[in-house]
């Protein structure tokens, strides 16, 4: 019986492919269920919370300075773009990375409650917040800041993230993952491409959101004081 060598080098890198094809469906449905929830809660206390408003700046862990260039139409868009760029790089690396459900549903709460705030800013208030400033809907009262799910997701993520990869660290030994294949120069071509045309329609919808920054911080424009350019 004759033994393929080329054969048998093929099947672990076959594996992989699968694996990964397998576990990037669960990131990125982890994500928009994050997402998905947080937003169904958004437009519901747009409409009925007696609390809900509009954060249009930071928050009380980056201070009032860098609140403040969230606030501003021009430097809060641009803060913006350099957001989605991390979180996107953090979604990549717990795709690629691969880490054991323990470490990887934590982490997908973390980053999908981040980009559930920044999908606000960068648009979607126009929906779930119909004539709102840009910003993130906030309607959970913790005097004298109120809050969202998605800080909930990002708080209680973030702690167990820190915990789960703690205690994997401590307990496990890892054995030296299979090296990926190398992607072809097509599927890198296309990759490029794809990820050019989602920048350009990024830079163009927040260049949008900083033109047109305007709106009221709650519901009811009577009782508060409209954001003006």
């Amino acid at each position: 019986m004759s033994y393929d060598s080329t054969t048998a080098a093929a099947r672990p890198a076959k594996a992989t492919r699968k694996g990964g094809l397998a576990h990037r469906p669960a990131v990125l449905g982890l994500l928009t269920a994050v997402i998905v929830v947080d937003q169904l809660s958004k437009w519901w206390a747009w409409r009925y919370a007696p609390l809900v408003k509009i954060n249009y700046g930071g928050n009380i862990f980056v201070g009032d300075t860098i609140s403040q260039w969230y606030a501003d139409p021009t430097t809060g868009a641009l803060l913006d773009l350099i957001d989605f760029g991390l979180l996107n790089v953090a979604t990549l690396v717990l795709i690629h990375r691969r880490p054991p459900a323990v470490v990887l549903v934590p982490g997908g709460l973390m980053i999908g409650g981040w980009f559930s705030n920044l999908l606000d800013r960068l648009g979607l208030h126009y929906v779930t917040a119909p004539g709102s400033v840009r910003g993130a809907v906030d309607f959970i009262p913790l005097d004298p800041i109120r809050y969202n799910l998605a800080d909930v997701f990002i708080v209680c993520g973030t702690l167990l993230f820190i915990l789960a990869v703690t205690a994997s660290t401590l307990s496990t030994n890892r054995s030296p993952a299979a090296s990926p294949a190398l992607p072809t120069r097509h599927r890198r071509g296309r990759t490029w491409v794809s990820g050019a045309a989602t920048a350009t329609c990024l830079v163009a919808v927040v260049g949008f959101g900083a033109v047109n920054y305007g709106g009221v911080t709650t519901p009811n424009p009577s009782s508060t004081t409209d954001i003006t350019r």
